[in-house]
């Protein structure tokens, strides 16, 4: 038999509200090595001459790097919107039923996921080389009327084209897989209540496939603004050019660097305050309360 001590003790209730958090000492130790990494860190940007932030405060609102700024945000913006309109086409085919269509959105997917972006932009800044005139016309007939190429691939052009190609891609697969995410039971049950297909779609799968896509598609955005800078190598005026453009001719290599670091931390930090509202209006009433 429990001697009735020991079955008191055990059946005595816990108080949790008196519990404490076992001390970590290890913790501390962490705590204590990332403070000394962070302070030497500091010293060393703050004490080495080298930096020169007198350079970089000056250069930070140059008229040539703040129009670089918005050049990067306006390929970023075009890449992204062409390439999620071309990414929607290319899911839908990949989901259809009709397998030529399937074949050749598996084929645009693997070709352009497959090749380097840089690879890419330079190919299609250097198109005219293979296409010296771009007609236009009827396949096979009469062609109604053509241009120079190197008039209508300019730098610009052959970023923007290259970066919404890439983007189509990987938008594609990311679109495919939200909306392949969305439980089979919804469309069962919108068939059974007389939805076509296109209602379907539009009013059931894809309000909940867009919480599954925005995240990603978020990080696609920032990635690709980053991205922006391999234009440069085509001589494109975008943030990164026109800091080249000044450091070849003041020879002060690293501090310019720092002032596009700053504004790409800058506009990065802004899309994610931005992709984090836009994920919490999507989910709204579909995130768990912290108990």
């Amino acid at each position: 038999m429990t001697a009735p001590g020991a079955a008191a003790a055990t059946a005595a209730p816990v108080d949790v509200a008196t519990a404490h958090r076992r001390a970590q000492p290890w913790r501390w130790v962490g705590g204590a090595v990332l403070a000394v990494v962070a302070a030497q860190l500091v010293a060393f940007a703050v004490g080495n001459e080298r930096f020169a932030w007198d350079v970089v405060a000056a250069h930070l609102f140059e008229p040539s790097i703040v129009a670089g700024v918005g050049t990067t945000v306006l390929v970023a913006v075009l890449a992204m919107l062409i390439g999620s309109v071309v990414g929607a086409l290319v899911a839908a085919a990949q989901l259809s039923d009709f397998a030529p269509a399937r074949w050749a959105a598996t084929l645009w997917v693997g070709v352009f996921r497959g090749i380097p972006p840089l690879v890419q932009l330079i190919f299609w800044f250097n198109l005219a080389y293979l296409l010296p005139r771009i007609p236009i016309g009827i396949p096979f007939g009469p062609t109604f009327a053509s241009f120079d190429a190197n008039d209508v691939i300019t730098p610009f052009t052959a970023g923007v084209v290259g970066l919404s190609l890439v983007e189509s891609a990987y938008l594609a697969e990311i679109i495919r897989g939200g909306v392949l995410g969305v439980d089979a039971g919804q469309r069962d049950a919108a068939r059974a209540m007389g939805f076509t297909p296109l209602q379907t779609q539009g009013r059931i799968v894809l309000p909940q496939a867009m919480r599954m896509i925005l995240p990603p598609a978020g990080s696609q955005f920032i990635s690709v603004l980053k991205g922006t800078a391999l234009v440069s190598v085509i001589a494109m005026s975008d943030l990164l050019h026109a800091v080249q453009v000044i450091y070849n001719r003041n020879y002060q290599i690293v501090p310019l660097l720092i002032v596009a670091c700053i504004w790409y931390l800058a506009l990065v930090t802004a899309l994610t305050a931005v992709q984090r509202r836009v994920e919490r209006r999507f989910a709204r009433g579909h995130v768990r309360e912290a108990v």
